[in-house]
């Protein structure tokens, strides 16, 4: 089938109350890929599940082509040769989406301030915002963030608190990091969180061999433990020796 002889059959949920969302992603891929849509709504529990009887499936969407059931919205993907990540698997793309967003915040916040995107102090904002956001990731679930960090935390391991404690300590540095304010606190602070972070996380990856999830974006995060953790805190530790180096770093 070519061109606009291409289509398509789709049941999903429409009712007063709830619109399922993978349905109109359904919609939405298939008119995408040029197909007509003859689109049914399932507007009542008792349609949905009467359908899912029916058809024998646990879950609405549902799609078919040519007579055959292709199945629910990430079926629908797969169908077109997209990829769909498997249930718990882990992904940088976290992290990624993270520093990218940081570096343009401090490029932006650079060029606002001194008309370049490009100056030293939008490499410091860089790695000030980055603390302050990877902070605010963890303090969302303090409970579920200190479980996952106490997999590797060598200090935390020993002395529990500390994991509770570490997103708000590193969040207050990037704050002062960011203002440039009370160096003589903020430069040792960071000094000594990312270097307890980069031993623990070298030991438990590079030593151990251990696979583990990080705990860097937060307790529910799947980015696994490893070169971009370890990043994390040799950036933190960079920037406060950036900070003790004086008058080429930040305003002391």
């Amino acid at each position: 089938m070519t061109g606009n002889a291409k289509r398509a059959t789709l049941y999903r949920m429409v009712m007063p109350d709830h619109v399922c969302p993978y349905g109109i992603k359904s919609k939405w891929q298939l008119e995408r890929h040029g197909y007509t849509v003859d689109d049914h709504w399932l507007t009542t529990r008792e349609a949905t599940d009467a359908f899912k009887w029916e058809h024998s499936v646990q879950t609405t969407p549902q799609t078919f082509i040519d007579g055959k059931r292709i199945g629910g919205n990430d079926d629908l993907t797969r169908f077109f040769g997209g990829r769909v990540a498997a249930p718990g698997a882990t992904s940088y793309r976290p992290v990624i989406a993270l520093f990218a967003m940081t570096a343009a915040m401090a490029m932006a916040a650079s060029f606002a301030a001194t008309g370049s995107p490009f100056t030293v102090r939008a490499a410091e904002w860089f790695v000030s915002f980055s603390m302050c956001v990877l902070a605010m990731l963890k303090l969302q679930d303090v409970e579920k963030f200190s479980s996952m960090f106490l997999n590797y935390d060598l200090l935390a391991r020993r002395w529990v608190p500390y994991a509770y404690a570490y997103p708000f300590l590193e969040g207050l540095a990037g704050v002062l990091m960011a203002a440039g304010a009370l160096p003589w606190f903020a430069a040792p602070l960071g000094l000594t969180i990312g270097t307890i972070g980069a031993v623990s996380v070298f030991k438990a990856v590079y030593v151990d061999r251990r696979t583990l999830k990080c705990a860097c974006v937060g307790g529910s995060s799947n980015v696994p433990l490893g070169f971009v953790s370890l990043t994390e805190n040799l950036f933190m530790i960079g920037m406060a020796l950036w900070m003790i180096a004086g008058p080429g770093g930040m305003a002391m």
